[in-house]
């Protein structure tokens, strides 16, 4: 007999005898009577900070003979939580398919790609960037000397922007795919602890090994997998896609153009692929223009968020750097109110730059598996709608939020003198508007210069934003300090833009379009991309 029981309080340093105790108890059973058990969930309440402890679902097998007493957050299951089987509609209807064009080596081209050549379907994988241990040279080279590649970079090349911004595997999305998705980056890698974590997390460091290994699998079944190959145009035929124009570039750095025909084309692009959707919207792609958010990255001490968070159980060995979540909603005269929250928050991290176009400045976070750095960053970003961006002046079209993020980027490059240096401000000295020139510590490359960033930020957002931050720092205490800084600009929240697609995954005006993963505008982070790259798969698997 299996029997799931959920909210088991388990302490910080149970021992298996003492877990089994309790869940003999629970049930009214002797330990003897179960046989095995396993943890298919784990999350921690530090709510009350005298008794931080894990909440955590198991699964029991018990005697066929035995008769427990279930308590309510109890039941018998035939299938345990952690199988981890290929979802049936993964699996292909018709034997013979034609060849599939994924454009994008992100979470939603990797997983499309594996789930399409795994059901024997033949794909070409083209990705602008360059392999995972390439790219890593090329961001080295922007945080050591400043210098940017604006094809290889923290947004572009394998694995996407998500291997280099902390490979954070939490999701809020319900959806079957989503436990096959961790399932893969265990099968290419991963700890296993990541199917039972409530806040899976991968760290920068592992995530490159499990991209390259997914990638040599990628290749071994079959996969034409190019690198430094951009997608230039959309080739269209009587209103269904025909392929794709491409340039690649060699190793001689000459560069070939090339047309790739296709009947079906999944677009992953990313939400920095700013020329492709210029490209999209001058031929007439179904898109429109969606709320995002910005703001700057705040760096903290991890001792204090270990201190606010996990008060005396902070030198604990089962806890490693603690997190934050922080939201609040203000006032605001253009619309009811205006979301002010904590995103992408990197415990024991560091902030990086993350421009993708000369003369811009945009920064993101990222930390490794052991999260050991002595400093913890969060985005504290301000929600943007499409009606703001038009009272700026900079249009209502689908394109209107990648002006701003442009000219807030560019504002921020030009504050300080050394080429992609972050300016920054202390939290205390943003929130009273009395720039010092004063910072905390910091470990950003290529390099920080105090600045206002009053001056980058417009008043409509600086203002909700320091607003903002007095509140998270009632929640805690200490949060606006000197010890603190602020950098900018964190622009690359999600994608300012939706392509519009119908039920079957296909953009609305152009049939065998399917835009996937961030850069469409249906996901934000690495498993909700995955899980809408596996829904294109799914589709073109599944389409009559």
């Amino acid at each position: 007999m299996l029997i799931c029981i959920s909210n088991v309080a388990i302490e910080l340093n149970d021992s298996q005898a003492t877990i089994e105790k309790k869940l003999a108890d629970a049930l009214k059973l002797k330990p003897e009577d179960i046989h095995h058990w396993e943890m298919v969930r784990k999350a921690l309440d530090a709510r009350k900070k005298n008794h931080v402890h894990f909440v955590c679902t198991i699964e029991c097998h018990i005697a066929d003979d035995a008769s427990p007493k279930l308590p309510a957050q109890a039941q018998i299951i035939e299938h345990s939580r952690l199988d981890t089987s290929k979802p049936k509609t993964l699996h292909p209807t018709q034997k013979e398919q034609d060849r599939v064009i994924v454009v994008g080596s992100g979470p939603a081209g990797l997983f499309s790609a594996l789930a399409l050549i795994d059901a024997g379907v033949p794909v070409t994988l083209l990705e602008r960037g360059k392999p995972i241990e390439t790219r890593m040279r090329d961001i080295g080279k922007l945080r050591s000397q400043g210098i940017l590649n604006p094809e290889s970079n923290i947004c572009f090349g394998e694995g996407g922007a998500g291997t280099y911004t902390d490979g954070k595997l939490y999701t809020r999305i319900k959806h079957p795919f989503v436990r096959w998705v961790l399932a893969q980056f265990v099968r290419f890698g991963a700890d296993p602890n990541i199917l039972i974590d409530a806040h899976p997390h991968l760290g920068t460091d592992r995530l490159v090994r499990i991209i390259r290994n997914m990638r040599e699998h990628l290749i071994a079944s079959g996969v034409d997998y190019r690198f430094e190959t951009r997608v230039d145009a959309l080739l269209t035929e009587n209103g269904n896609i025909a392929g794709v124009r491409c340039t690649s570039t060699e190793k001689n750095k000459t560069k070939t153009h090339e047309e790739i025909t296709a009947s079906r084309v999944i677009l992953a692009i990313g939400h920095s692929a700013r020329d492709t959707f210029e490209h999209l919207q001058s031929t007439g792609i179904a898109m429109e223009a969606k709320e995002f958010a910005v703001g700057v990255r705040a760096e903290h001490p991890q001792e204090w968020v270990n201190q606010c968070q996990l008060g005396p159980a902070k030198d604990s060995d089962s806890l490693g750097a603690a997190e934050y979540s922080l939201t609040h909603q203000a006032k605001d005269p253009y619309m009811q109110q205006r979301g002010i929250y904590s995103f992408c928050m990197c415990p024991g991290g560091l902030i990086v730059p993350s421009p993708t176009e000369e003369g811009m400045m945009a920064i993101n976070g990222m930390s490794n598996a052991k999260r050991s750095s002595p400093l913890a960053n969060s985005g504290i970003v301000v929600q943007i709608t499409p009606k703001d961006i038009a009272r700026s002046g900079l249009g209502d079209d689908a394109l209107c939020g990648i002006r701003m993020q442009r000219e807030l980027e560019q504002k921020t490059f030009l504050m300080t003198t050394q080429a992609y240096a972050a300016p920054a401000m202390r939290i205390s000295d943003y929130v009273q508007k009395k720039p010092t020139g004063i910072l905390a510590t910091t470990r950003f490359k290529p390099g920080v210069e105090a600045a206002d960033l009053w001056e980058i930020i417009p008043d409509w957002l600086a203002k909700p934003l320091a607003e903002g931050m007095f509140a998270f720092d009632r929640k805690m205490k200490g949060f606006v300090s000197d010890q603190a800084n602020i950098l900018a600009m964190e622009s690359r929240t999600s994608s300012p833009i939706r392509m519009t697609r119908g039920k079957d995954m296909q953009s609305i005006n152009l049939a065998g379009l399917y835009p996937a993963g961030e850069g469409a505008g249906y996901a934000g982070g690495i498993v909700s991309a995955a899980v809408d790259g596996l829904k294109a798969a799914e589709a073109i698997l599944n389409k009559n």
